[in-house]
């Protein structure tokens, strides 16, 4: 899957699940009086096992429930989790991790470093596993010690602390895995925030405080709840009857929210919108055509209009700010129509080409993109397909020629750049890399994030791709919130949306 939001949840028994959540202070603290429960409108995740999760979006509420080894600061640098050290070691074959004392998991177990290993070696191993791709460079984990673990890998790689921000880097507790691996994915045993205690699908998630979190000092609420969203519309006057107290808006909504005395956060992101083509399929298999849809779109309108101008034109998979945006890429691809048809002449189409353009959702950014090809010489057909179709015909039947997606971003840059360019990358359904670009990786992967030549490592593979791969990037979004006056200011992490810190005032 790209990545992108999943509208229709893992579909669960209709029952409400109960579960039992049992973790008590850590010894020698005191409880803290806690704020009330925040009821955010968002998106319930495809499942809440870190290790078989299907959407990247997913991390977001997962995060809420699971600790990580380490996180990523606001402009996604790699900072201290339940890890609070790392250091490299025989030439970027092995890191070693030093884990904050006395963890211990919402089950009351502890997180030791034997727990890790059993958990990043079920991410590996795991049948079912969507994050063992990331994890194929894992040859072992080896414990030292209750704190002290070192990951033994098959060849060097310093993308591993940006791994480990997310999914993959999410500890849950053997004890609980041990003894139903595919009961993890209702009941959650992890050592976040707060702890799942209650769950009724395709609706809405409760949970609770875990007092035993590292930084419960930080996590002034006392109960979270994550309710599916409705139709965008719906949701102003539901965050005016209180039915949320947080809720994601698109931004046609901004102005209505305002209005009605809601506050607004407009966060940067990992998301930019993209039109996905196959380059193995006529006419796109001719680089001059992809080349000719770069030129044919008006990122500005499309994001004038779709987007109400929030957020900012991209023709790259990274926004500004973060470590893999190239700034010599700016402006590389400006709306020319004329340009376009010359291209297409070139390939040997002088009047034009006739491609069908594939999606769920036909209103706005495809009409708009079909109006824009339309006057380039690219004449597209919409052919409307089910949501739940999209993965399954574009990124595992690879037979859709043309299609406008959303690729939501990974905690590591070269995770991401692998998943849109990579030969088996998720968002590359042509399956063709060059071969400067698999050097270039392998460049990114042997350079310490530390080291001055890392950055520009990765900004040379992000122009690589944009200049020889079909994808074509589009504009930048940010994650839009309304909420209630009386909700603090929410944190403006770039990967993952958090809530350390956030406090609700007294009634």
């Amino acid at each position: 899957m790209s990545g992108r939001r999943p509208f229709i949840a893992l579909a669960l028994a209709a029952a409400v699940l109960a579960l039992g959540a049992c973790g008590g202070a850590p010894a020698g603290t005191t409880a803290q009086t806690a704020d009330g429960t925040l009821k955010w409108g968002w998106s319930l995740p495809t499942t809440w096992d870190p290790v078989t999760s299907s959407a990247g979006n997913d991390v977001n509420a997962l995060s809420l429930v699971y600790g990580s080894i380490t996180r990523l600061d606001d402009k996604g640098t790699p900072i201290p989790g339940l890890a609070t050290a790392w250091k490299y070691g025989a030439g970027g074959k092995e890191i070693t991790f030093t884990l904050r004392p006395g963890l211990t998991f919402s089950d009351g177990s502890p997180l030791d470093a034997e727990a890790v290993r059993k958990s990043i070696l079920r991410g590996r191993d795991e049948k079912d596993s969507l994050i063992a791709s990331q994890l194929h460079s894992v040859a072992d984990v080896k414990v030292a010690g209750p704190q002290e673990f070192t990951v033994l890998l098959t060849q060097p790689d310093y993308q591993i602390p940006y791994l480990f921000a997310g999914k993959t880097g999410m500890v849950v507790s053997p004890k609980a895995f041990e003894a139903d691996s595919k009961g993890v994915s209702a009941k959650p045993v992890g050592a976040g925030p707060f702890t799942l205690v209650q769950l009724v699908p395709n609706d809405h998630a409760t949970l609770r405080r875990n007092p035993s979190y590292y930084d419960v000092a930080n996590i002034h609420l006392a109960g979270f709840e994550v309710k599916a969203i409705p139709e965008p519309a719906t949701v102003v006057a539901g965050l005016q009857s209180g039915q949320y107290d947080v809720a994601t808006i698109p931004p046609s909504q901004i102005d209505a929210a305002k209005a009605a005395g809601l506050k607004v956060d407009v966060i940067p992101s990992l998301t930019v919108r993209v039109l996905d083509v196959n380059s193995g399929i006529p006419p796109f298999d001719n680089p001059k055509v992809t080349e000719a849809l770069k030129y044919a779109v008006d990122r500005k309108a499309l994001l004038d209009t779709s987007q109400f101008g929030i957020g900012e034109v991209n023709v790259q998979p990274f926004p500004k700010g973060h470590v893999g945006y190239d700034p010599s890429l700016e402006g590389l691809y400006p709306h020319d129509p004329a340009k376009a048809r010359q291209l297409l002449a070139e390939a040997g189409y002088p009047n034009g080409v006739d491609v069908p353009l594939t999606t769920a959702t036909p209103e706005g950014l495809p009409e708009q993109v079909q109006e824009q090809l339309k006057e380039a010489g690219i004449r597209t057909t919409i052919k409307l397909i089910a949501p739940a179709q999209h993965t399954q015909l574009v990124y595992v039947q690879h037979n859709v020629a043309l299609a406008p997606d959303g690729f939501v971003g990974r905690e590591s840059p070269l995770q991401a750049l692998s998943v849109v360019y990579g030969p088996e990358g998720l968002m590359n359904p042509g399956r063709t890399t060059p071969k400067a670009l698999l050097q270039q990786f392998e460049k990114v992967r042997t350079t310490p994030i530390d080291d001055p030549a890392y950055a520009e490592a990765v900004r040379k593979a992000t122009a690589i791709g944009v200049r020889e791969l079909p994808n074509v990037w589009l504009f930048s979004t940010p994650r839009i919130f309304a909420r209630n006056p009386k909700v603090s200011e929410l944190p403006r992490g770039i990967a993952v949306q958090r809530f350390d810190g956030v406090r609700i005032a007294a009634p």
